[in-house]
């Protein structure tokens, strides 16, 4: 393959922005110009990289020369920086996509964020920390922070600290339906809130005090996850990060004695020799150190 840094450009472009049109606006280029891009690359790998949908999506085969195309482009970014390469336009920073837990997000991350130098930025996937890791491994992101302990293949992993969560309620919500304490009896008939169906926080607590489920809601969102607790909807696994102001007021309270359930939380990353990963890394990890447990 007679790869091109150009080509390798545009197929980032496509597949980050979703439509030929935006990546063109992206590349300060024509439409049809990210077209013969395209075209050429795959020519050059003899398969189809790109599915013409909306939005466009990658092949298995684009999968693969992604990976390379944002690995690529880091490096080559990283050292038009190094050398303060003035032709380098101010409004094309760096881009590192990042995949973020929707707690930590709400909570953490982005003050940590806020301390990397102003040539990065980031393009940022909320995802459920068990699961972010998949998006390291189609090269979607570059950097996670996961539960996983284990690292995906060609990356580097970082123990960050854990998240602890307990489940959580108004103390009218406990007077109603917890009158005799935390009993399999309560817990089978008390309201619950989820965040989504792949958030098993809930289900854990649950599995400890009872086998029946509960009626529930869904809200897939963590600030309107903690609103809806609040609004006595349902009780939920709450972060101490998230409510240690609700607890001081007495506002929200622990349903069930001191149970709570710590989350580990890792950083991965590709394994490149990247100063700007570098300094998104340094970032998270100091950040993580006051704030998990």
């Amino acid at each position: 393959m007679d790869l091109q840094l150009d080509q390798l450009r545009a197929l980032n472009a496509v597949l980050t922005e979703g439509t030929f049109d935006a990546a063109a606006r992206r590349l300060n280029i024509t439409p049809s110009a990210i077209s013969q891009r395209i075209k050429a690359l795959e020519e050059s790998a003899g398969r189809v990289l790109v599915q013409r949908s909306k939005p466009v999506r990658p092949t298995e085969s684009g999968l693969a020369v992604l990976r390379l195309a944002r690995q690529v482009e880091l490096l080559a970014g990283d050292t038009a920086r190094e050398l303060g390469d003035a032709d380098r336009p101010a409004d094309q920073p760096i881009r590192i996509p990042i995949a973020v837990n929707a707690d930590s997000l709400e909570s953490w991350v982005m003050p940590a964020l806020a301390q990397v130098p102003t040539d990065i930025s980031f393009d940022l996937h909320r995802e459920d920390e068990e699961h972010t890791t998949h998006l390291l491994r189609d090269g979607t992101v570059m950097a996670a922070i996961t539960a996983t302990a284990t690292p995906v293949q060609g990356c580097t992993v970082t123990p960050l600290g854990a998240m602890r969560y307990r489940p959580t309620a108004t103390p009218a919500f406990v007077r109603t339906w917890f009158p005799d304490g935390p009993t399999a009896a309560a817990y089978s008939r008390a309201p619950v809130v989820h965040f989504d169906r792949k958030d098993d926080l809930q289900f854990r607590q649950l599995r400890r005090r009872t086998r029946r489920q509960p009626p529930g809601h869904y809200v897939p969102s963590s600030s309107a996850f903690a609103d809806a607790v609040r609004l006595g909807l349902g009780w939920g696994m709450l972060p101490d990060l998230q409510t240690e102001n609700d607890r001081a007021a007495g506002t929200l309270v622990n349903i069930d004695g001191d149970s709570h359930i710590d989350v580990p939380l890792f950083w991965q990353q590709w394994k490149l020799h990247s100063p700007a990963l570098l300094a998104i890394a340094t970032a998270i990890t100091a950040a993580a150190a006051n704030a998990l447990i």
